[in-house]
């Protein structure tokens, strides 16, 4: 009896580590959830609040003052704002999947001289920081380097979008997704007479819908969360997007934080809806495409 009960303990005692273990994994994830949820849980709260309740810091709003989001709508003119984001991110989006698409293809299944030396001269882009491009980009946009179709760029649709339509980091995720497919398909693509892009078109594609929609989600963000270069390059309010709407509730009096809050949840409230809708699918994106190749 006393060797059967020895036994027992020496089964139970892993499972009872084991359940400790992941309850102080859950812990950690919870409290690593409320962190992050915390600054959105606020600016929501603030929102709700009056000035005055702002400026006394609470946590949580005497009165909801749901009329705070109609106001922020209006002084901040997000009507017209709003519409130009999307044309912006729109139009960005289908350039960046463009490039990426068939730059990544390029990498991955194209045999060319110097293609390992071009690949890795485009990941050394992303160890550029972004503000030493601001300068460059801007005297190419203006004109000053390149003679532009049409001349000058400066306000409009596609010097707020050109930038965006070519990014390293979409290009390196999608090429290391594209080569893990099998050779075997490729093969096969070529016995049925097929070529590099109807094979990428018809076989390619279809098999990449979760790297393409991490690729999509990363590429809205940035578009749509742009402010220092639609600031850089607009001085008329023709083109201006959303978040240059929302800085415009910052005057020289100082920010109306209530307001400035409500502009904010609505910026934000596009980019929580789509990423709801593919988060599943960003997931799978970042985990099935990988790091090797």
């Amino acid at each position: 009896m006393i060797e059967s009960a020895v036994q027992r303990q020496a089964v139970l005692q892993p499972k009872t580590v084991l359940r400790i273990g992941r309850l102080s994994l859950y812990l950690v994830l919870a409290a690593g959830a409320a962190v992050v949820a915390l600054p959105f849980c606020w600016m929501v709260s603030t929102s709700l609040m009056s000035l005055g309740e702002t400026i006394n810091r609470q946590w949580l709003p005497g009165t909801p003052r749901w009329q705070n989001y109609q106001t922020a709508w209006m002084e901040a003119r997000f009507a017209v704002y709003f519409m130009n984001s999307v044309i912006i991110t729109a139009t960005s989006l289908a350039g960046l999947l463009t490039t990426s698409i068939l730059a990544a293809y390029a990498f991955a299944r194209l045999q060319f001289a110097g293609r390992e030396i071009i690949f890795f001269g485009l990941l050394s882009t992303m160890m550029i920081p972004e503000a030493m491009t601001l300068l460059p980009s801007f005297l190419i946009i203006r004109g000053d380097v390149i003679p532009l179709p049409g001349g000058s760029w400066l306000n409009t649709l596609q010097g707020l979008t050109v930038p965006f339509m070519a990014s390293a980091f979409s290009i390196f995720l999608l090429r290391q997704f594209f080569r893990r497919l099998p050779v075997e398909l490729w093969d096969a693509a070529c016995i049925d007479g097929c070529g590099h892009l109807r094979f990428l078109t018809t076989i390619v594609l279809p098999l990449s819908k979760a790297p393409l929609l991490t690729v999509s989600l990363f590429g809205f963000i940035a578009s749509w969360d742009s402010l220092l270069w639609p600031l850089l390059v607009t001085t008329r309010e023709t083109w201006r997007p959303l978040m240059v709407g929302l800085w415009s509730l910052v005057t020289e009096a100082g920010a109306e934080t209530h307001l400035f809050m409500a502009g904010a949840t609505i910026t934000l409230l596009p980019i929580l809806v789509i990423y709801f809708l593919v988060q599943r699918q960003f997931t799978e994106g970042i985990m099935t495409s990988g790091l090797k190749g």
